[in-house]
């Protein structure tokens, strides 16, 4: 009796191959992602120890109106290029407060940003994305997150308060650049051309579309 019931028991072996694959989830969310928010990180650190002395900034002994536009317009091209990292901290703290002060916009930018990252940017391209038993290329993963994108930026409320917000921040910095005598400053002369505000943003934002591919190169 024993040796028969012993013939047909077998025990449980784990395939070593199938332990050895990481879960999709954990392949995306972990060293990936934390590749990406180190680089990130750094870039960040290395764009704010560029920042000029904030006393410098609200130095109101150096507020006077401009006498023309031309002046004007000198001393805004010349203050952004001074402090642009400091411009492009309060154009942050601008559309930060604006989304903070509309949670809802908020939640929506942090999704679209979370699908972005985490189906596209952070995601292993020999990893398919299979939803309701159908499997999307990488193609059809690119097209669905841009007309999300779209539709989230220009049809909803989201478009329309980072638009206001951007003004706002935008605002501020001219009126701040055009007001703000640049005389007592140490600029140097090779920085002007091609250091505007909205360069650095985009350098700052070229600096995190390169961080993500190489943060899953590094994975």
């Amino acid at each position: 009796m024993s040796s028969s019931s012993s013939s047909h028991y077998s025990l449980p072996i784990s395939d070593p191959k199938a332990q050895a694959q990481p879960h999709p989830a954990a392949s995306i969310g972990g060293p990936a992602l934390g590749a990406f928010l180190t680089r990130l990180s750094n870039s960040l650190r290395r764009l704010w120890s560029r920042q000029r002395p904030w006393l410098e900034l609200v130095d109101y002994s150096a507020v006077s109106r401009p006498a023309s536009l031309s002046e004007a317009t000198t001393r805004i091209r010349k203050n952004i290029s001074y402090f642009r990292v400091n411009y492009v901290a309060v154009f942050a703290a601008v559309i930060g407060l604006s989304l903070v002060s509309h949670p809802f916009s908020l939640f929506t930018l942090a999704v679209l940003l979370a699908a972005w990252l985490f189906l596209y940017l952070l995601r292993p391209s020999d990893q398919p994305v299979v939803l309701l038993n159908r499997t999307f290329t990488n193609g059809e993963i690119l097209a669905i997150l841009v007309a999300l994108t779209v539709f989230v930026i220009f049809l909803t409320n989201v478009g329309s308060l980072l638009m206001s917000a951007s003004l706002i921040g935008f605002g501020i910095v001219c009126v701040h650049g055009a007001f703000r005598d640049p005389e007592d400053l140490f600029l140097d002369d090779q920085e002007l051309p091609g250091s505007g505000l909205f360069s650095m943003i985009s350098g700052a934002a070229a600096s995190v579309s390169v961080a993500a591919p190489a943060a899953v190169s590094q994975v």
